[in-house]
């Protein structure tokens, strides 16, 4: 729970992505979130103790509705949030499609979903009640977030642990955050 309080603390303290989450809410889709980057970033930078930096890199919106899954309907969702605010790369993606992507079974829902990232600290959603409270989805907890650890996900053991070791590399999230301890790495 305390974690839950911090998180809610660093993204409610950044007017930035306070305003995409209000974008995001009015879009009013079903199961909808902004995820990865954009708090695992806010809280990475708090914790080396530097300002938040601006969102960089796509903010990634995912939502579920199984009777909406079309690739079309999220360019349709893209272009509109383009034109809301086009400072930003949006990327929005219905979870009830992913599977087929990621070769999984099919989820039932976003936070399932988020079970199938290939970080802990990364499967990570935040999003805006109608009454202005941050609501947080995390499927492992928040404890690898704020404890600086990246480690894979239960999905990226095994079979796609390459995919998981080649995430590390090409992010290079050590320079960025050097207190980072990168786990299952070698």
């Amino acid at each position: 729970m305390r974690h839950i309080q911090r998180l809610r603390d660093i993204i409610t303290a950044d007017p930035r992505r306070m305003q995409i989450l209000r974008l995001v809410r009015e879009l009013a889709l079903p199961d909808c979130w902004v995820a990865a980057g954009l708090v695992r970033n806010a809280v990475w930078d708090h914790l080396h103790h530097r300002p938040i930096t601006p969102p960089s890199g796509d903010v990634d919106v995912v939502w579920f509705d199984n009777a909406r899954a079309a690739a079309a309907l999220d360019a349709e969702l893209d272009s509109l949030l383009q034109q809301r605010d086009e400072t930003l790369n949006w990327s929005i993606k219905n979870q009830a499609r992913m599977h087929l992507r990621n070769h999984d079974q099919p989820y039932d829902s976003t936070t399932d979903a988020m079970r199938h990232w290939p970080e802990t600290a990364t499967a990570v959603a935040i999003r805006l009640s109608d009454d202005d409270q941050l609501e947080v989805a995390a499927p492992f907890g928040l404890t690898d977030l704020f404890d600086l650890i990246v480690r894979p996900g239960p999905h990226f053991c095994a079979g796609k642990h390459p995919l998981y070791r080649e995430r590390v590399v090409t992010k290079n999230w050590a320079a960025r955050w050097p207190l980072l301890k990168m786990l299952d790495t070698d």
